[in-house]
């Protein structure tokens, strides 16, 4: 199993890599994280780090990744929700596992979207960490 972990720099999301990292355990499957954004600067730096250090505590031998998309526009939110839906698609993932909003009220929508779009593709399992 194939398990793709988006993480946006929020609790929940870091919980959603954790829960994944158990679940990849338990089934034999693999983790892959990723970040998605419109530029890299010290906080995804920060973001890659904290979900490398997650990934080291549970022992799973992934690198996170950060998928820069230059082209968001005003509806970032349903972008991500795309570019993760792009990925399930060329990478042939079999799980997303992902939080369902982020840690503010813009994050909150944003991740929130994101989540909804993957959920409503119908396209790929989807479990989602509260």
């Amino acid at each position: 199993m194939k398990i793709l972990v988006p993480v946006d720099g929020s609790d929940i999301s870091f919980r959603a890599l954790s829960f994944a990292a158990e679940m990849a355990r338990r089934y034999e499957g693999t983790v892959h994280v990723v970040h998605i954004t419109d530029r890299k600067n010290d906080v995804t730096d920060e973001i890659v780090e904290r979900a490398q250090d997650i990934l080291d505590a549970e022992g799973i031998d992934d690198d996170p990744e950060v998928s820069l998309d230059l082209d968001l526009d005003f509806r970032p939110s349903k972008r991500v929700g795309e570019d993760i839906l792009t990925l399930v698609d060329e990478r042939g993932y079999d799980h997303v596992v992902m939080g369902h909003h982020g840690s503010g009220t813009v994050e909150r929508a944003i991740l929130g979207s994101a989540a909804e779009t993957v959920i409503k593709s119908d396209t790929v399992a989807v479990t989602v960490v509260p």
